[in-house]
This record gives structure tokens, sequence and C-alpha cells, in this order.
């Protein structure tokens, strides 16, 4: 099977999106540093977790679906979900063990893809339950957060967040564990169509 190779196109409305969403990380962690006001933290990671597909489906929508949309959108939902993470760890709305879980998946998974990459492989693309994975727990995460805030529906988002979790971290995980036997196929054609 041949990659088909995509323009760069790094001018898209797509590209642009993934940028504001990456923009937004700093003040993510303003909001829950600075004035300590989690519920204002929550709301924007969740709304950066929940705008996720607008991105891709636009790239796709109106054809603006490029290589640099490629690495630009992984990258900021990677980002996203690491920082978010040990941020609300450092912060003690989210149980270490949790946070922990979630971080060494995302590192690893994000290891394998560099190494992959150095290994000239082609590109791997995100399955559905990588996509599901990722979507819980950019929902949880949020959650445990507003679930630690002075909202009066706190304890809504505390057990919306363990059910985020309870479903979300082993979809991650089985998911890492699919992508194995996809990484060795595209490591093979990667090397095969240099």
């Amino acid at each position: 099977m041949t990659e088909q190779k995509l323009p760069w196109r790094p001018f898209t409305i797509p590209n642009l999106i993934s940028l504001l969403r990456l923009g937004c990380i700093p003040i993510f962690l303003w909001l829950l540093f600075g004035p300590e006001d989690r519920w204002a933290a929550a709301l924007l990671l969740g709304a950066l977790g929940a705008t996720d597909w607008v991105d891709g489906f636009i790239a796709r929508k109106f054809n603006q679906v490029s290589e640099l949309g490629k690495i630009l959108d992984p990258t900021a939902d990677r980002l996203m979900l690491l920082i978010g993470i040990f941020a609300i760890w450092i912060d003690g709305s989210v149980p270490g063990w949790v946070a922990w879980l979630a971080l060494v998946r995302e590192g690893l998974v994000a290891l394998a893809a560099l190494l992959l990459a150095a290994l000239g492989s082609r590109k791997i693309e995100v399955t559905w339950w990588g996509k599901t994975g990722t979507f819980l727990l950019m929902f949880a995460f949020p959650f445990f957060l507003a679930g630690e805030s002075e909202v009066f529906i706190a304890s809504f988002f505390a057990y919306g967040a363990w059910i985020c979790v309870a479903f979300g971290l082993p979809i991650h995980y089985w998911s890492g564990m699919t992508y194995v036997p996809a990484a060795k196929t595209a490591l093979r054609e990667g090397r095969a169509a240099r």
C-alpha cells in the first residue's frame, strides 16, 4: 500500500484552528495557577477537547486536508492532553494514579511515534479506538477539575470524571496495543517506499 503524499498547505482554516487550540494551552495554565479558577480552566480545557473534531471535519468537508494538518492536529491533541493532565495533577484535582496511568500511555505513544519517524516509517493513521479513548480522557480531566471547583454541580462533574476514566483508560491502553502491528507494517512500508 503506497501512502498518498498530501500538499503541505500551511494556510488553511483547519491549521489555524489547531494553532488557536495550541495557543489556548497557556491561557488554561494561567487560569489554573494564576487566579486559581478551576471552573474557568475546566471550561476552557473541556471546550478545547470538545472542538477536537472541528479542524478535521473542516479539512475534509472543504478539501483542506494537508500534510501540515496531519501533523499539527494530533500534536495539538497530545500536547493539550499531556499538559492538561500534568497541570491538573499538580493542582491536586485528580488522583495521582489516574494521572500517572494516562501520562505513561501518552508518553509511550509519543516516544514510539518519534522513534518510528526516525526509522523511516510511514505515518500511522489514528484508529477509532484511539480517538474514542482520547475523547473520553479529554473530558475526564476537565471533569475532575470542575469536580474540585466551587460550582454548585461539582459533584456531577466528579461522577462524570470517574465514568469517563472507567471507560477511557482501558480503551486508551487497548488502542495503544492495537498500534503495535500497525507500527510494524508502517515501518516496513515506509522503508520499502524509500
